[in-house]
């Protein structure tokens, strides 16, 4: 830097000003410092400045492998959004957490300087065993359905909402028999999409179909579906994820089955092909951008020792063609 102000012809002050956007720096002198540092080829050493500042402006991600839809949204929402608010994210994934590989994964960002940590767990054993530590910084939790507790700061989007919002647009169309295809059971999503459902069948006091589960793959709800078709269908059905609803519709359609004529469908996610389907499907929207901003937010605030507000992030439902009242 102080090569770069001798260049240049002004203070140190100055050249600090230009590099972190600070203000009372003319347009002439900051294009000037700008040229001297592209002609000297200065880059700014991020860890001399935190041991000057205290602050690394990074932060530690632990998030699930899972290549699915919901997860890989989800850490790509929150790096997004670091990167947005000036910090860097360092991610580790884990398929299998065990409470030993999370412990050195905690002591490993703090001893790099994090001045946080987002834990997107949004299945139960990764969730659990974060909620089992103590950590000297700051903790948010992306887990639908948990509570904050001592040290972990829990925020999600209301995805049991999400479920009855789908559910009771069957329900306000006239459907009396409203099935629920539900996601794996160890995933926390499938926990609450099935309370959702359920919550919303009780407070219009119809009565529940015994629950299908799938493995979120597009290949088991295509089985289910078969097995269905075979026994007989209800009226409607809430699928916990829109790629379970392609493969619910790939069995329909094998059987010569019309949506919605007989059988209407609501999916999740609204996945990037949901307005794709035949017929385009009626779904509930995640904004995985705004949980991004928002858990950043939380954790900024945390770090600055401010109260946040974690009022969990609304979902929306996506009106489209593949439900209508029903015909019988």
């Amino acid at each position: 830097m102080k090569d770069v102000a001798r260049e240049a012809g002004v203070s140190y002050q100055t050249v600090s000003r230009v590099i972190n956007d600070g203000p009372r720096v003319s347009v002439a002198t900051r294009d000037r410092v700008l040229a001297v540092i592209a002609e000297l080829g200065y880059r700014r050493n991020d860890a001399a400045r935190a041991l000057v500042t205290s602050r690394s402006h990074a932060i530690g991600v632990i998030a699930d492998a899972s290549p699915r839809f919901g997860p890989v949204s989800t850490l790509a929402a929150v790096e997004s959004a670091a990167r947005e608010a000036g910090y860097t994210a360092l991610v580790a994934t884990m398929s299998y957490p065990d409470r030993n590989l999370v412990v050195r994964t905690f002591r490993s960002f703090i001893e790099r300087g994090v001045e946080g940590i987002v834990v997107i767990a949004p299945r139960v054993p990764l969730a659990h065993v974060a909620q089992e530590l103590s950590v000297s910084i700051p903790v948010v939790m992306l887990s639908p359905g948990e509570t904050s507790q001592q040290g972990i700061t829990v925020f999600f989007e209301d995805q049991e909402l999400g479920a009855r919002l789908a559910t009771r647009h069957l329900v306000e169309l006239g459907h009396t028999e409203v099935a629920h295809l539900a996601g794996s059971q160890d995933w926390l999503d499938g926990q609450v999409r099935l309370r959702g459902w359920q919550a919303e069948l009780n407070a219009h006091k119809i009565p529940a179909i015994a629950v299908r589960y799938g493995d979120w793959s597009g290949e088991s709800a295509y089985r289910i579906g078969q097995k269905m078709i075979a026994e007989g269908l209800p009226s409607s059905i809430f699928i916990a994820s829109d790629l379970m609803a392609l493969g619910f519709l790939r069995a329909l359609y094998e059987e010569g089955i019309k949506v919605p004529r007989d059988i209407s469908v609501v999916g999740f996610d609204d996945n990037e092909f949901a307005p794709q389907m035949h017929p385009p499907l009626t779904t509930v929207r995640q904004s995985f951008a705004t949980v991004g901003v928002r858990c950043m937010e939380i954790l900024l605030g945390l770090i600055a020792g401010e109260d946040v507000d974690t009022t969990p992030a609304v979902p929306e439902l996506i009106v489209r063609e593949s439900a209508a009242s029903p015909s019988r």
